[in-house]
């Protein structure tokens, strides 16, 4: 049985066009196939008007409700990484599964943390081993200073015990595909592009 393989980062503000680049492959990384570029796809269909990742962060703050104002050093993204052993993988995509995979990964991410909220995912078939590339917008409904309101709020959806259970409930949804949640503690860590 192989491993889940999920990485959560936060996107400030609306400068985060070098991931947009790299997710839309307005920019080939050194990593990736060219010749297999094409096989990428967008598993997220964008609103009207919207034609991509950095559009829909900005269109779904704007229509989200919300009322106090937005400033440029909010995190306005939540940028996920979703993929598995490489092997398995492998196996997934040979055993003609890697559609249900796919499916599956956005059901997971719509229950986490709504389906409104998901903006993007990005289905990467040109690097190492397939991966989604998930953006979320952090956009919680809650009491705060007496009030139930609409805000972005990228603290209360990372908390660390939100943490884990992301880990827990994404191992569970890939259990059917032979992946399994890590070590918790581990100190295995991602290869970056550059040391890969």
């Amino acid at each position: 049985m192989g491993y889940i393989s999920i990485q959560i980062n936060k996107a400030k503000g609306s400068a985060d066009t070098g991931a947009s680049d790299h997710i839309e492959r307005k920019s080939i990384p050194k990593n990736a196939d060219s010749t297999r570029t094409h096989l990428n796809r967008e598993l997220v269909e964008f609103p009207d008007g919207v034609s991509d990742r950095t559009e829909a962060i900005s269109h779904r703050i704007r229509t989200a409700g919300i009322k106090r104002k937005i400033t440029p050093d909010q995190v306005w993204a939540i940028r996920i990484v979703l993929s598995g052993t490489h092997e398995d993988m492998t196996r997934i995509q040979d055993g003609g599964r890697l559609d249900e995979w796919c499916d599956d990964n956005l059901q997971w991410l719509h229950c986490t943390f709504g389906k409104e909220n998901t903006v993007s995912a990005v289905l990467h078939m040109d690097e190492h081993t397939p991966h989604i590339h998930a953006t979320v917008v952090p956009i919680v409904t809650g009491k705060r200073r007496k009030a139930n309101t609409v805000r972005l709020c990228a603290d209360d959806v990372l908390t660390r015990d939100k943490l884990v259970a992301y880990h827990d409930s994404y191992a569970k949804a890939m259990e059917k595909y032979g992946l399994q949640r890590g070590v918790r503690g581990s100190e295995a860590r991602h290869t970056t592009t550059a040391q890969y």
